[in-house]
């Protein structure tokens, strides 16, 4: 008996130990971060909350909409059959790439302009919408442009790159403005009205919204940079990644993407 008990007991290591090296052979899944996503039944997407035309939260009810919304709609369609299966989360410009590095949001739909640091941090889809920072200021304050904010504060929000792209273009009017960072836009606004700051500056299409809620205020006409925007994925994302660029081409080829832009009233370019 004691040797049976012996055989029987190495025939179950071997078979367990085959078991194993078998399941160590199994490949990979090809797209694993889409299959976590199918999975789980919903993609998640970071957008704005505050910025009409592209992600904003109608407080009338209570959903998001906008361009950035529609394409992610559009992304979640492709990937799951069904463009309601994807699950929204409000972001800044502060919050945007930690949310998409803890994994709690599977793509950045939200103004996300590309640079190169930014490329060494995320992977970026095609281009999908130009825009440019401006200047928001008081209609009686007098203020032009740029060359009108030597000693004078600018507003911009916090991890945005505002601030180093109106430098660039202040130098050479010889003019030094200085900057004030805010969290949020609303706090920027607030500033401009309270006169801590002169101008509040980001991108035209956010500064749009901001206008049309305080009527003392006007975007000025001149243009400081052209901010590309695409959508974000986490590094290493790759699956996902070629998805979303996958998805954004098809759109922009088709010119769905078109059509979605002049819905959204977004040809401020």
């Amino acid at each position: 008996m004691r040797r049976r008990s012996w055989v029987l007991f190495l025939v179950l290591m071997l078979v367990s130990a085959l078991v194993l090296s078998l399941a160590g052979c199994a490949p990979k899944a090809k797209t694993p971060n889409i299959t976590k996503i199918k999975q789980r039944g919903a993609l998640k997407v970071g957008v704005k909350a505050d910025v009409i035309g592209f992600g904003f939260k109608n407080p009338a009810t209570n959903l998001f909409e906008g361009l950035e919304i529609d394409i992610a709609k559009r992304i979640a369609k492709e990937m799951l059959g069904d463009e309601k299966k994807v699950e929204f989360t409000g972001v800044t410009a502060k919050t945007r790439q930690g949310l998409l590095d803890n994994g709690e949001i599977d793509i950045v739909l939200a103004t996300f302009t590309i640079t190169e640091e930014r490329k060494k941090l995320v992977d970026f889809s095609p281009v999908y919408y130009v825009d440019g920072i401006r200047l928001l200021v008081k209609k009686d304050s007098g203020i032009t442009g740029l060359k009108d904010m030597d000693g004078k504060t600018i507003g911009v929000a916090k991890a945005a790159d505002t601030q180093q792209r109106l430098e660039a273009k202040a130098a050479p009017l010889k003019v030094k403005p200085r900057f004030q960072a805010y969290e949020t836009y609303p706090e920027i606004l607030a500033a401009l009205q309270a006169g801590r700051v002169q101008a509040f500056s980001t991108d035209a299409a956010i500064l749009k919204y901001y206008e049309q809620s305080d009527q003392t205020t006007k975007i000025l006409p001149d243009r400081y940079s052209d901010e590309e925007y695409g959508a974000a994925t986490k590094k290493g994302n790759d699956d996902l990644r070629d998805f979303v660029a996958k998805v954004i081409d098809q759109m922009i080829s088709s010119g769905d993407m078109k059509v979605l832009q002049e819905k959204w009233g977004l040809t401020n370019k």
